[in-house]
Order: structure tokens, then sequence, then C-alpha cells
């Protein structure tokens, strides 16, 4: 399974729309592109490998594997990316601003319903982000 991401970045923050197959899943919000800086930036546009990922914060995830410069790149609920994202991509149902969204659990469980039946049924789940 491959999902896709399109970006539209912004100083303040950096949105997207998340596709399988060209299908609409949700909306997504990060950090604005500061280089591939650790804390602070989104991540390099480029293929990657997804896995399930587990830990006493998030409980069940997902995770964004072989980011070069960086690790622990997670899909995971956030509203507001400079309060609640350290370089992570956050699901949600509505774009509110520039790297802010609404509703992150609902959409949140959507990505994660899709991703993980893909992965139990011993399928390769790789994400493209584009611009």
């Amino acid at each position: 399974m491959v999902l896709l991401l399109t970006r539209t970045y912004f100083p303040n923050g950096t949105n997207g729309k998340l596709e399988c197959n060209g299908r609409f899943i949700c909306y997504t919000i990060e950090l604005p592109w500061r280089n591939n800086k650790k804390r602070v930036s989104c991540i390099p546009e480029g293929k990657y490998l997804l896995k399930r990922r587990y830990s006493t914060k998030f409980q069940w995830h997902i995770e964004v594997a072989d980011v070069e410069n960086r690790s622990f790149i997670l899909f995971h609920p956030a509203n507001n990316a400079k309060k609640e994202l350290n370089g992570c991509i956050a699901p949600v149902t509505k774009i509110s601003g520039s790297g802010l969204g609404l509703q992150s659990k609902q959409a949140f469980s959507r990505v994660i319903f899709m991703v993980y039946k893909a992965l139990e049924r011993k399928e390769s789940v790789s994400l493209i982000i584009q611009s």
C-alpha cells in the first residue's frame, strides 16, 4: 500500500492532503520546512516505509522509518504543529490555519486503521511525500 502526502508549505507550518490510490483519507499538519533540523522542521520530501510502534505517551501509532538524520518521526494526533509536534505528522479532519487543524483523533483513527490492516495482511506500507 502506498500513501501519498501532498504538502503546501507556509512560514508558520506545513499543511497536507493524504491519499491512497487517489482516494482522500484526511488532511495533515506539520512544522514548517527548516532544512530538516531536529524538533523544528518537517521531514524532507521522499519515500519512507511505515511501521507499527507503541509508546506509553501515544499508545499504538505509526513510525516513519529511515528518515535521514532523524529518529522517532511519527504519525500521531495533534491539532497545533508548533505546540504539539517535534517533526512528526498529525492527521487532521479539517485545516484551520498554517500548521493548525481540527479533530485530529478522528483522522488519526482512519489512518491507523488503514495502515494496520495492510500490515496485518503482510503488505509493505510506504509514504511518498511531495509538494
